[in-house]
């Protein structure tokens, strides 16, 4: 875990060193964004016989800063939203692909013509909608109790605010420019809550649903996070972006790094249509003792809000 957190933080400092510093003088508010459907299908007739199963899916991603500067004053908002869904032929449910809502602010104050301020961040994510775990049941006849077939059972284990995670907390900010940033807290306070239905069930063990007591619907830590964002164009009309969040807990586990980055590589066809590359990696052991891994890859509609290109 250490190797991988050591490595990630290796890569967003190098991809930083080529980013383009800017050049506008900004005062006042500045927003821009963009909002994107992304698509991706496979499909296969009867008579296909290399194997494979019709499938679509969608995802609509919103992606919107709002900056404020005036001064030796900075104030930076970013507001990423991410649905998507997949229906596979014959399974009885259509499922999510990715479900991502999230907040990050950051104040800072300069320190005289430096790229560093003192600095109170904000981080608040959850999903929108509820989350499942499949699995297979038996079909059984009522009169004879034979098997007569296998169902699809869902179990419903997350939804909207369970979980949702609270940050806030003072530290220093290092700002290159809107597109190269890094803050550090060393005194973070972090607020998880969940819906207490879940740790209320029979047999429930303490610290088993995102590290909440049985009963209980929040969890408060304390410790310390790293929170970067680094945005540069490869090559023409080739852009990436990252964004890194980590965490520690002082009060349990300390050694244990919570860690959350996203790598988005977009590839401009033309002002409308991108082709766009989606990675993200998290480990959390309060959630789960290993990665979580998501990638989406499709070619979708893209607009640009309020550009400043």
């Amino acid at each position: 875990m250490k190797k991988i957190t050591i490595t990630l933080l290796l890569l967003l400092i190098a991809q930083m060193g080529f980013a383009q510093e800017e050049n506008q003088e900004q005062s006042g508010w500045l927003g821009t964004g963009t909002l994107s459907l992304l698509f991706n299908q496979a499909a296969f007739n009867a008579e296909w016989q290399g194997g494979g199963t019709s499938n679509y899916a969608g995802s609509l991603n919103f992606n919107y800063d709002l900056n404020y500067k005036k001064g030796d004053l900075t104030w930076d908002n970013k507001f990423i939203a991410d649905f998507g869904l997949t229906k596979v032929k014959d399974q009885e449910f259509t499922r999510k692909t990715n479900d991502r809502l999230e907040i990050n602010s950051i104040l800072g104050k300069q320190l005289q013509e430096s790229n560093w301020y003192y600095s109170f961040f904000l981080n608040f994510r959850t999903q929108f909608a509820k989350g499942y775990e499949y699995s297979e049941a038996d079909v059984i006849d009522p009169i004879t109790n034979d098997v007569i077939g296998v169902e699809t059972v869902r179990t419903e284990t997350t939804h909207f605010l369970s979980p949702g995670y609270l940050q806030a907390g003072p530290g220093m900010l290092w700002k290159k420019s809107d597109k190269i940033k890094v803050n550090i807290a060393p005194a973070t306070a972090r607020l998880i809550f969940v819906d207490d239905a879940f740790t209320s069930v029979a047999g429930y063990t303490d610290g088993g649903y995102f590290g909440v007591d049985q009963g209980e619907s929040t969890r408060f830590e304390f410790g310390a996070s790293l929170n970067a964002f680094a945005s540069f164009e490869l090559v023409k009309n080739v852009s990436l972006d990252n964004i890194l969040s980590l965490y520690t807990n002082y009060l349990e586990d300390p050694q244990n790094v919570d860690l959350d980055y996203t790598a988005t590589l977009n590839m401009k066809i033309n002002d409308y249509l991108t082709t766009s590359f989606i990675f993200q990696a998290i480990y959390d052991d309060n959630a789960i003792s290993g990665f979580q891994i998501r990638e989406v890859l499709g070619v979708g509609f893209t607009y640009k809000l309020n550009p400043q290109e």
